[in-house]
């Protein structure tokens, strides 16, 4: 077995490559573990590193050291691949996909990491990418992928940035024409945003699914409708906590394995708050699988 940490510089609020480094040689050294230590240099690195990794043929369990978008990095680069298992080493903005744990303060501990038991989750796939967490479309999308720009800010991490891009977004414009197909329906109007789960948390707490498994084969949709600025606040207290049910005729749930989303025009599109763009949106659960481990003894719900 040998252990690779995978470590973006670029995650969270400062640079911690260092602090990484320092721990790891420390307990592995102290362990007597096999291990490699790898740092991206650029977006799209991590991957590469794990699917290099995954392709070897040898086992691995990798570690993404950083927050969301490094752990979906590490993800989309071992799906699929049965030799490979992966976590996240806490250290991002959000590290969000954890919180679905009873006690996520773990994956912040190297020693609790190593000792640790195993899970397959499923994963999203939308059009040519994979998504762990969550994926959306619209003004969600939009302050998901823009948080990156105020996180690094001083008071601005972790949920606060996400606020700060919730009130740029929200004056640039609200919602957007699109046509979403599922099964044998088509939905063709405003929405302000469209949210696919897989896992619960995201955005710094928003918990929009809280009965979401990212191990039961569907997906769990939320369908916006278009509100307007004055019930902006009202819609998405309302959707960060979970509570989109009190809002039936603005948010509605749907439960599938797959969706299209049909946009007027190249639009952004958040996996676990990576940036993409496309006109034509494809999202359904991936055929791959991922392998997770976690610390023992946590469970999820």
């Amino acid at each position: 077995m040998i252990h690779l940490f995978i470590i973006n510089p670029a995650a969270g609020s400062r640079d911690r490559t260092a602090d990484y480094t320092e721990k790891i040689e420390e307990i592995c050294e102290a362990r007597g573990i096999t291990y490699r230590i790898e740092v991206s240099k650029a977006p799209g690195d991590c991957a590469r590193i794990a699917r290099k990794a995954a392709e070897s043929g040898e086992e691995y369990r990798i570690y993404a050291c950083g927050g969301d978008g490094t752990l979906n990095e590490v993800a989309s680069g071992a799906a699929g691949f049965d030799n490979v298992a992966v976590t996240v080493y806490s250290g991002g903005s959000g590290n969000d996909f954890v919180k679905l744990f009873d006690k996520p303060e773990a994956f912040f501990d190297l020693e609790k990491l190593l000792d640790c038991q195993e899970t397959v989750f499923d994963l999203i796939r939308c059009n040519d990418d994979y998504s762990l967490n969550i994926c959306s479309v619209g003004l969600d999308a939009r302050i998901g992928t823009d948080v990156s720009n105020y996180k690094r800010l001083p008071l601005l991490h972790g949920f606060k940035a996400y606020v700060a891009s919730t009130v740029v977004n929200v004056i640039k414009g609200i919602s957007e024409h699109y046509v979403v197909k599922v099964g044998d329906e088509t939905i063709d109007a405003r929405q302000t945003m469209i949210c696919i789960c897989n896992g619960r948390f995201y955005g710094g707490g928003f918990n929009p699914v809280p009965e979401a498994d990212p191990a039961d084969g569907m997906l769990d949709v939320l369908l916006v409708k278009h509100v307007s600025r004055l019930q902006v606040p009202v819609v998405i207290g309302k959707y960060k906590n979970g509570r989109y049910k009190e809002l039936p005729k603005l948010i509605r749930h749907l439960k599938t394995d797959s969706l299209q989303i049909l946009c007027d025009k190249p639009t952004v599109i958040n996996l676990d708050g990576e940036l993409r763009r496309a006109e034509t949106v494809n999202v359904r659960i991936a055929d791959e699988k991922l392998r997770f481990f976690y610390p023992r003894g946590l469970t999820y719900q």
